[in-house]
């Protein structure tokens, strides 16, 4: 019978019967297992069978986790980490290596940025930034070292929408992977295939965890990229059951890394997930009607939300998106200063770094997640001092308004 998104992730069965019958997946916190004999315990190790061994490799926790993923997405493959960050820097160690180019957008998040700026050319991978809005721009950077095209479902904080469905005709065209971080927009509110994408990235301490919980991250692979011309990739013989990516990220890069994800973290996103559609309609219709009241003041100086009329980004998200497009928007004041004196006078909303908390949060990006950037990087990642972040809780939408109108208008 088929399901529906949020009957999927509730009805999700456990890989072996609860010994007690519980209903909800129980907290592995051992870090090793158990095996009845030694030809047991080396199978396990060769992967001759699927048995947890040690939970830095995998934990059955853990493991019920990515399967409530695997549901929601459709995907063929899924690995759960400790962070957000995590996610991001293993999927580029199982794809990239010295002499080979990411292209992206220098739109990103500030940690990811970094991460493509600082960390990863110190190791040989060239990331070649382009404007994802030109297609023939993205076209023009790619060539036999390109690994993977490489951006935000929906930029932070930037907002702009790249037209993935477009971009994805290039990319099959010129055999290069889509990498996208689509934690903004969960699956409920997009199709990830309809898009394009090979490969997720997801900082499950967002809308996953149920109300910032816990930091967590995902590797989400739909098994739709043959990796058989990426240089690191091309020697794994076919695996039964998985793509070369996903054997490469799960028996070597995770298992060297070490960046696995706690039980306790799993439970909680694990249960998180459950409420993951109702949570993220509420903040989206929210965000939508703060950022249209918002609109309409005299103090501010523009609000962006892809939904609102006259944004240049409506039409892509109208055919990209189910309904509202997530729940953060940003605000543009006069300057920093007044930036400052508007977030110091607000009562309810939450002066706080993070998305899609359960509490509304504001923040002001140019002085926190990009404050210790040059110049020269907060102009290339396009970050201005006038700007604010807004991310839409879940309280009521009356108490939002009237604390943004007192802000405003002290």
């Amino acid at each position: 019978m088929s399901q529906k998104f949020s009957t999927k992730i509730i009805a999700c069965s456990f890989a072996r019967p609860d010994a007690y019958g519980a209903i909800g997946f129980p907290v592995y916190r051992n870090a090793a297992f158990e095996f009845a004999d030694s030809e047991s315990i080396a199978a396990a190790f060769q992967y001759r069978h699927d048995l947890h061994t040690y939970s830095r490799i995998s934990n059955p926790t853990v493991s019920h986790l990515e399967a409530k993923i695997k549901a929601a997405s459709g995907a063929e493959y899924v690995m759960a980490l400790a962070s957000g960050m995590a996610a991001i820097s293993d999927t580029f160690f199982t794809i990239a290596c010295a002499g080979s180019n990411i292209v992206s957008s220098p739109h990103l998040f500030g940690n990811t940025f970094a991460l493509f700026a600082s960390t990863l050319p110190a190791f040989g991978v060239e990331v070649r930034f382009v404007n994802t809005d030109n297609p023939d721009e993205i076209a023009a950077a790619i060539d036999e070292n390109t690994c993977a095209f490489y951006s935000e479902l929906i930029t932070n904080p930037h907002l702009e929408i790249a037209d993935l469905p477009k971009i994805s005709q290039i990319l099959k065209e010129k055999h290069v992977p889509m990498v996208i971080d689509s934690t903004v927009v969960p699956w409920c509110g997009y199709d990830a295939r309809a898009c394009g994408i090979d490969i997720e990235v997801i900082s499950a301490t967002k809308y996953i965890s149920g109300g910032a919980t816990s930091i967590g991250g995902a590797i989400v692979d739909y098994g739709t990229f043959d990796w058989k011309n990426n240089r690191k990739l091309q020697q794994i013989p076919k695996p039964k059951g998985m793509s070369r990516f996903a054997f490469k990220l799960k028996s070597e890069i995770a298992r060297n890394t070490g960046a696995c994800m706690a039980p306790d973290t799993a439970f909680l996103q694990a249960l998180g997930m459950e409420t993951l559609q109702l949570r993220y309609e509420r903040m989206s219709q929210t965000a939508y009607r703060l950022a249209e009241y918002i609109s309409q003041h005299e103090k501010v100086a523009k609000v962006n939300y892809p939904e609102l009329a006259g944004n240049p980004y409506r039409e892509i998200s109208d055919r990209m998106f189910v309904a509202h497009p997530g729940a953060m928007f940003t605000v543009s004041l006069e300057n920093k200063e007044a930036c400052y004196r508007f977030m110091d006078r607000l009562q309810i909303i939450r002066r706080a770094t993070n998305l899609f908390d359960n509490k509304t949060l504001v923040i002001h990006p140019e002085s926190t997640i990009y404050g210790t950037f040059s110049k020269e990087n907060k102009a290339l990642t396009g970050i201005e001092p006038a700007l604010l972040r807004f991310s839409a809780g879940l309280e009521d939408f009356e108490d939002l308004r009237d604390d943004i109108h007192q802000a405003l208008n002290e």
